[in-house]
């Protein structure tokens, strides 16, 4: 099974299943451990310490899980790099952690921003006017989609559009407080050259990846996005389940604004997972098990009729 298989399907995960709080008063610890809304808790748990390893190992089941895990780099020749990027990767990482590095990009930055905030700001509406329009025809054109979903999932789009249409990127003070958020998470992740990042096992990406995810939720938050925020405000609800597929109803708050969400689930070996992610899964491994067929070959030449052969007098 390819990683990048697994990173869409954890993306599928990602918003799916966006997670929230729990009962913990329930009679059964077992069975509750078990069910449907505790494993959208769980991966809620867990997405908020950014443990994006456990996030993967509660998605996937157990013999996936280990198979991406012992996959793990293997499709890394699939994108060979260049001299080119190893000077770049290496400049971006040393400037990005050098000493007092967060005050030294904003002195770069400064002469730029008063400009560059006029333009951002003047533009600002029209962009998301058109982005917000475009993402939510591709809502309407989703043909998966019920119209509820669809009313979910454009309301969510409004809160997004409101969001960034009221928040002044810009604004210096926020701009130091991210850059200041950027080096320290550079610093820690601690890779210096390309070829080091490409030689990651599984654990060690997982534990950088944990790094950089945190760092992006506390830059969001600068901005008056908190994400854990959003996670915490998540209830779900079982609205079926007959012990073979569930569906769970997510009720949370973005941005300001409460929504819903379905999450379609499937039991396999008495553990739930997103129905989504088990299809992509089995689409996958029919690809994988589906002959091979060398596309390198050239094709055959066509026929050729031979010329008639002249009349005898």
């Amino acid at each position: 099974m390819s990683t990048r298989l697994v990173r869409a399907a954890l993306a599928v995960l990602l918003v799916a299943f966006v997670g929230g709080c729990g009962n913990k008063d329930a009679a059964n610890p077992v069975a509750v451990a078990n069910s449907p809304d505790a494993t959208i808790r769980k991966s809620a748990d867990l997405l908020k310490q950014g443990d994006i390893a456990g996030l993967m190992q509660n998605a996937l089941p157990p013999a996936e899980f280990a198979k991406m895990k012992a996959d793990w780099g293997k499709d890394a020749d699939d994108q060979p790099v260049t001299d080119e990027d190893r000077q770049k990767f290496q400049e971006t990482m040393t400037k990005l952690t050098a000493p007092d590095a967060d005050k030294t990009l904003y002195a770069e930055l400064e002469p730029q921003l008063k400009q560059f905030d006029a333009q951002y700001q003047q533009q600002l509406p029209m962009y998301v006017a058109m982005g917000s329009g475009w993402l939510q025809g591709m809502v309407q054109q989703n043909k998966d989609l019920s119209e509820t979903d669809k009313q979910q999932a454009i309301a969510a789009i409004n809160a997004f559009a409101a969001w960034v249409q009221k928040t002044r990127f810009t604004e210096s003070e926020s701009i130091k407080k991210v850059l200041a958020i950027a080096t320290k998470s550079a610093r820690d992740i601690n890779l210096k050259t390309l070829d080091e990042a490409r030689a990651l096992n599984f654990d060690q990406s997982m534990q950088k990846a944990r790094v950089a995810l945190l760092g992006v939720k506390d830059a969001l938050a600068v901005y008056g996005f908190s994400v854990d925020q959003t996670l915490d405000s998540v209830k779900p609800e079982v609205v079926t389940n007959d012990g073979k597929t569930a569906t769970v109803k997510v009720a949370y708050v973005l941005l300001g604004t409460p929504l819903t969400a379905n999450a379609e689930m499937v039991n396999i070996d008495g553990r739930w997972y997103g129905k989504q992610t088990i299809e992509k899964l089995k689409e996958q491994q029919q690809q994988d098990a589906a002959p091979k067929t060398d596309v390198t070959a050239p094709p055959p030449a066509p026929p050729t009729d031979a010329p008639p052969t002249p009349a005898s007098d």
